[in-house]
């Protein structure tokens, strides 16, 4: 273990003892209310790794009148809880350092079960998508699932191919195991559910297309409109799977996506989730929108397709409160969540825990907390209207 990840767990426990819990009779928050969120994710955070940290988090975010949390279950090629279908295709059945950490105990059980006593909604996110590390087991026993360019290579990390049934199968797997095991909110995509557009060269893949084009192949260019929409909509028919698959299993079971701006999803990663919500196949959005300067910020939030969206489901916004590199001041969190309000939309997730009020956040942790204690000065607060104005 690191002197920094050492270092967070100390903070961590110091920072997070918050006296009394909340009333008994409080229930899991419905979709009706101010989405309050936030991710829990395994990088740069402690708070995955050590036996107390899940329930000092649990009850700290209740406390603060949070509503729900989004735990990662699926980064960097390993599942964040035991997983049959994992251990299968990559031999591990989770990753090894979360199994030591909890001395073999079921991590993400325990966020559920620690979320619903506190009243919060629990959402496994599965972050990395169709993304993984190269020197991963994934793709080191499965080259045949992997995506390249016309270079024959990848891009930054490895991505599986979303058109090939293999990955399709081992992804839909993974998801439905989450939700036949735990008694989840729903389950949660993200800006990594889609492809770079520069992939699709793969031998898999021409042959796929040269099928149903009569023999041709691909074009050279990547941003030739016709093959990306090809793509995009491989990848939409695979996301209907998915929805239908969750349905079967829990009617109940919320499918969530958080993607970056429209536009952008398209253009660079084949994600078509405006017509995901003409389908009916996503049921809460979260948008990302990481800006440091507030009228970008404002920008994103009166795009056409956000008042599209907020007409058929809740939509919220993805807030950044730091990163270890990138510290984020309380004030311009404060300004962005009262844009959101402004706005009329459903509410906000902050990425992520660690910075909400841990040692990277440039304010102290009491000041943080005070902060959004005023934030969300009451446990409940219903959306703002969903008509366009």
């Amino acid at each position: 273990m690191g002197l920094g990840l050492v270092l967070t767990l100390v903070v961590f426990l110091l920072n997070s003892l918050i006296p009394s819990a909340p009333p008994s009779n409080w229930q899991t928050t419905p979709a009706s209310q101010e989405i309050r969120g936030v991710w829990l994710t395994n990088v740069a955070s402690g708070v995955l790794f050590t036996p107390w940290g899940v329930k000092l988090a649990m009850h700290q975010l209740s406390q603060l009148n949070f509503n729900t949390v989004y735990p990662v279950v699926w980064n960097r090629g390993s599942t964040f809880y035991p997983s049959a279908i994992a251990k299968q295709v990559t031999g591990k059945a989770e990753e090894p350092l979360l199994k030591l950490a909890h001395l073999g105990q079921d991590t993400l059980a325990e966020i559920i079960e620690q979320g619903h006593q506190q009243g919060l909604r629990v959402i496994p996110w599965f972050e990395y998508g169709f993304m993984a590390p190269k020197n991963s087991q994934l793709a080191k026993l499965h080259p045949d699932w992997l995506s390249h360019n016309q270079k024959r290579s990848s891009i930054r990390e490895v991505w599986l191919n979303p058109l090939h049934p293999e990955v399709q199968k081992f992804i839909l797997e993974l998801i439905v195991e989450v939700v036949r095991k735990y008694d989840v909110d729903g389950i949660q995509l993200d800006d990594h559910f889609g492809m770079p557009v520069e992939l699709g060269y793969d031998p898999f893949t021409l042959k796929l297309y040269q099928q149903e084009h009569q023999g041709t192949s691909p074009p050279n260019d990547p941003h030739d409109s016709k093959w990306m929409r090809w793509r995009a909509q491989k990848i939409t028919d695979f996301m209907q799977e998915i929805f239908q698959a969750v349905k079967s299993v829990k009617p109940e079971c919320l499918v969530s996506l958080s993607p970056n701006s429209k536009h952008f999803a398209y253009r660079h990663y084949l994600q078509d989730w405006q017509t995901w919500v003409e389908r009916g196949l996503v049921e809460e959005l979260i948008l990302q929108v990481y800006r440091r300067d507030l009228s970008s910020f404002q920008a994103e939030l009166v795009k056409p397709e956000l008042y599209f969206a907020q007409s058929r489901i809740p939509v919220g916004v993805a807030i950044l409160t730091g990163t270890p590199r990138l510290p984020v001041a309380i004030e311009a969190i404060q300004q962005q969540v009262q844009v959101v309000r402004d706005r009329g939309l459903d509410g906000v997730s902050f990425f992520y825990w660690e910075s909400l009020w841990g040692y990277i956040a440039p304010e102290s942790p009491q000041e943080r907390r005070r902060a959004f204690r005023a934030i969300f000065s009451s446990p409940e607060v219903v959306q703002g209207s969903t008509q366009e104005g």
